[in-house]
């Protein structure tokens, strides 16, 4: 037998002579729209196959050392600059008081006034311009009974009222308006501050802290460490014959980088990022005339990695991974990916009178009395690490699955029912005949 023949006996496609075949005008309707059904769902299975998920995975965080930036913009209308400090602290002991690195204090006009800000040049109560340094060379301050600070410009001498200032602030002593401090009488310091009782502050930067549970907070005058308290000066704020308060808004709260714009834009429907790392706190304002008000939000924080679709991890990512990242940013890689948090947040306030919630119908609910008045945020690091990866909806062996499932599928349909309408037209006729 010749090799033709084997195989002509395994053909699973049988053929029909062509005089045995009978073409019908129903058969070609079928076929045409059954070719248009193959057009539109093969499309489909093409614009699938090209279309990019996100694939979150969830894994145990174990970073461990490592800095985490938090980026604000927050405006106080009704507290001016001078009087408002921003603090640092964790569960580690460290400390940062009065935090001005990577952070910019913009003062605001009066609120009736719009609020805009006002010239960069006029920043500083401190006017450096008006210091000490066009004294007697041998001028040495006196610090009135204080340490001198370490930062002085000159060893052991409190020559101007800001290093005044700090030397009161190591004994844990209240400094007030400067009233018989020769340096602030000098700097005319009570007056300028008098100058922006009725001023606003917006503060505007990232800090850096370690990656830890802890706290920063925003809160009236100079603050230190009196034994193992936290404690801030609180005269200047209380005795201002201008009622302060720490109504804010926060135009933007965030912890790492962020995805950018074009990626997360919602409007856009082409990126699978619009629903992804959404910061719950912007935009958030709260309202009050009251001097004695805190605000409190606890913000847990989760440690999230992005992964886009070209991206692959090296031989050795898990042991150089730090000498990879890019630490301007602390989060962004070279390689395309991204270190960075998403958090929730939950908020409480009170009045530092204490009482309880009646007027909200809510009499059982009671706070307590004390405290400083300010805005604090208390984050905690999750022990859980999400990452989001890009990848295909489907791979290319995949779609061509589905390619076959659809033209096989959709022919052996349009053959079915060609065959049910040849049928029901060819007994049709013949029961037209019976009749006639």
């Amino acid at each position: 037998m010749a090799p033709k023949s084997r195989f002509t006996r395994l053909d699973a496609f049988t053929k029909t002579v062509e005089d045995a075949r009978i073409r019908t005008t129903s058969g070609g309707i079928v076929t045409i729209i059954s070719l248009l059904v193959v057009l539109y769902l093969s499309w489909g299975e093409w614009s699938d196959y090209r279309r990019i998920v996100i694939h979150p995975e969830l894994i145990v965080d174990k970073g461990r050392g490592e800095r985490m930036e938090i980026h604000m913009n927050i405006t106080f209308p009704k507290i001016p600059c001078e009087l408002l400090t921003l603090d640092v602290m964790d569960v580690s002991g460290e400390q940062q008081h009065g935090v001005l690195a990577g952070v910019q204090k913009l003062r605001l006009a009066p609120q009736d006034k719009g609020g805009a800000v006002i010239d960069s040049m006029a920043l500083a109560v401190h006017n450096k311009a008006e210091q000490a340094r066009h004294l007697d060379p041998t001028y040495c301050g006196p610090c009135y009974g204080a340490v001198p600070p370490d930062n002085a410009e000159k060893a052991g001498c409190c020559n101007t009222c800001e290093e005044v200032r700090e030397a009161y602030a190591s004994k844990g002593w209240a400094f007030g308006r400067g009233e018989n401090v020769e340096q602030c009488e000098r700097e005319h310091y009570s007056e300028k501050l008098d100058e922006q009782r009725h001023e606003g502050c917006r503060i505007a930067g990232a800090i850096r802290v370690n990656k830890v549970v802890g706290n920063f907070h925003f809160a009236p005058g100079r603050s230190f460490s009196n034994g193992m308290m936290h404690v801030h000066d609180l005269q200047n704020y209380f005795s201002s014959p201008v009622t302060h308060s720490f109504e804010h808004e926060i135009h933007q709260l965030h912890f790492g980088p962020q995805l950018p714009d074009d990626v997360t834009d919602k409007n856009s429907k082409n990126t699978p990022w619009t629903n992804h790392h959404l910061n719950p706190l912007d935009n958030t304002q709260q309202r009050t005339s009251d001097s004695s008000f805190n605000f409190m939000y606890f913000v847990k924080i989760v440690p999230t990695a992005y992964l886009p679709l070209s991206w692959k991890p090296p031989k050795d990512y898990a042991t150089k991974r730090q000498d990879m990242t890019w630490l301007g940013n602390l989060g962004n890689i070279y390689d395309g990916s991204m270190e960075t948090h998403q958090y929730s947040a939950t908020s409480h306030k009170r009045s530092l009178d204490g009482g309880n919630d009646k007027a909200e119908g809510h009499e059982e609910r009671t706070h307590a009395k004390g405290g400083i008045p300010g805005v604090f945020f208390s984050y905690d690091i999750s022990p859980m690490k999400v990452i989001n990866r890009e990848e295909r909806a489907k791979t290319f062996s995949g779609f061509l699955a589905g390619l076959c499932a659809v033209v096989g599928g959709t022919l052996t349909v349009a053959a079915a029912v060609d065959r049910g309408v040849y049928e029901g037209a060819t007994r049709l006729k013949k029961i037209r005949s019976k009749d006639m």
